[in-house]
């Protein structure tokens, strides 16, 4: 496949054919997971988290190609840009202590990072925004060089025919442009996997999708941008807008975000949302597979270019199964942070379940689209649009109370897959603790930044150099964050 990338622009001839096979696969695909297969297997989780390189100073460090090479792991890989790097756990089993066996992988891989960057007089950054990250860090020369990434450049410049533009508005007001996808590579995140049986794909992925905001509000930590003090949840806003193509100046329908929260409710199962993203995206890799024996890597491949915040998953010939991916959570501050975020919105979703069609009937989509972007913008201190205790009606409320609520329910959800009680007290302790001292990452950033304006330095050290000098030392340290001076 990268060496056809290598032409970086795909004839039209290439596109009719992808787009002719990728439309049959869709109809086939309906058929293809009614197999009781796809009900069958024990629930699994899995996770990837990435990562920032990081010089003496603070600033981006591009090694990522040289770790590559010189680590040789296969779980450690290139991401989009070259300050970038994305750890890839193994997949466990749910039952009993699966998040205990994660963390103690990731652990295991991070020391590895970070003794190889040590001795390169480099740190590594686990944090959804880089807060000392400067325009110029996001300019062509930074872009990974691997075919598939030059590709997806070209071909959504092409596209877009101008500049992409990001306006978020926060604290303070950012506007930025640029004509290079390493924007969206600004990002990094932890994205949490979850096996599920098709038959109860629908409601658990409705379920996800409420859990998402929820988990959002208890887990920002990407506050700053460019100097910048935007959303809690920056990330979201970004990736957003640093690939849009659409032209938003026309009068015409409005095609959808490719980075959507969702276009409803879903009613049936996976194959909605795989139909969806055939039916509204124009292809981006056309590419044609010719190995045999392997079905829908064409729709795969395309899906993969729809960056929902919750992506369905399927793995459709070796141990055929479905998956929810779920996106929007940020990577770090430390390990036992993410392990407690993933655990929590696993529960929430599981937890959830029994009860979505009684949430989705009370609550419209586009106030669950709602919910999701207030979270993202205003973390623990927003207010959401929520249904009164024991009643229908919809009332704006803040989102910590719910959340308070919200902890049982992510516990019995835990429960419901087999995972032992210490472990599910021992992460959600952490959630618990998050709430009652009201800090996540990105307000101890926020926190931090203004102690250090406030300071006469005597370093020569900007204040976000300082700020994140410390955080790197708290996420060695690997409290949790809640806990954080």
């Amino acid at each position: 496949m990268g060496q056809h990338f290598q032409q970086r622009n795909f004839s039209a001839s290439d596109k009719a054919s992808f787009n002719k096979r990728i439309n049959q696969q869709a109809f086939e695909l309906k058929d293809f997971l009614s197999d009781p297969v796809f009900n069958q297997g024990e629930t699994s989780l899995g996770a990837e988290v990435e990562l920032f390189l990081v010089d003496q100073q603070g600033l981006p460090a591009c090694y990522s190609e040289s770790f590559i090479k010189n680590i040789d792991n296969a779980l450690i890989q290139e991401e989009l840009n070259q300050y970038n790097l994305e750890l890839n756990l193994s997949p466990v089993k749910a039952k009993g202590k699966p998040f205990s066996t994660m963390q103690k992988e990731l652990v295991s891989l991070l020391d590895l990072v970070q003794s190889h960057a040590k001795n390169e007089q480099m740190d590594v950054v686990t944090t959804g925004i880089l807060p000392t990250l400067e325009a110029s860090h996001l300019s062509a020369e930074f872009l990974t060089d691997r075919p598939r990434y030059k590709a997806l450049n070209n071909i959504l410049g092409s596209m877009k025919g101008s500049a992409f533009e990001v306006t978020i508005a926060g604290q303070d007001n950012l506007k930025f442009t640029s004509n290079q996808i390493t924007m969206e590579g600004a990002n990094t995140s932890m994205q949490i996997h979850l096996r599920v049986p098709a038959e109860r794909f629908a409601n658990l992925y409705n379920a996800a999708q409420i859990a998402t905001f929820f988990a959002l509000a208890l887990s920002g930590n990407s506050p700053i941008m460019l100097g910048k003090r935007l959303w809690q949840e920056t990330r979201i806003a970004l990736f957003k807008q640093s690939i849009d193509t659409r032209d938003q100046s026309s009068t015409q329908w409005h095609q959808p975000t490719r980075v959507p929260y969702g276009m409803g409710w879903i009613r049936e199962g996976a194959w909605e949302i795989f139909a969806q993203s055939v039916a509204l995206h124009p292809p981006l890799l056309p590419y044609l597979f010719d190995e045999e024996g392997k079905r829908f890597q064409e729709i795969n491949l395309h899906h993969g270019t729809v960056y929902n915040w919750n992506r369905a998953i399927l793995a459709a010939n070796t141990d055929p199964h479905l998956r929810i991916e779920f996106r929007a959570l940020p990577a770090g501050p430390t390990v036992i942070d993410m392990m407690a975020n993933a655990a929590f919105i696993v529960g929430l979703t599981l937890g959830l379940e029994q009860e979505i069609d009684n949430l989705t009937a009370k609550l419209p989509f586009e106030y669950a689209e709602f919910n999701f972007y207030r979270a993202a913008k205003e973390g623990l201190s927003a207010n959401i649009l929520w249904p009164q205790q024991g009643k229908f009606n919809i009332q704006e409320q803040p989102v910590h109370r719910i959340l308070q609520d919200m902890l049982s329910v992510a516990e019995s959800g835990l429960v419901s897959i087999g995972i032992e009680q210490s472990e599910i007290s021992k992460l959600m302790a952490i959630i618990q603790a998050r709430l009652a001292n009201r800090q996540t990452g990105a307000q101890w950033q926020l926190r931090k930044l203004e102690q250090y304006h406030n300071q006469t330095l005597s370093s020569s050290l900007q204040p976000v150099q300082m700020m994140l000098r410390d955080y790197i030392d708290n996420m060695r340290i690997g409290a949790p964050v809640a806990t954080w001076n």
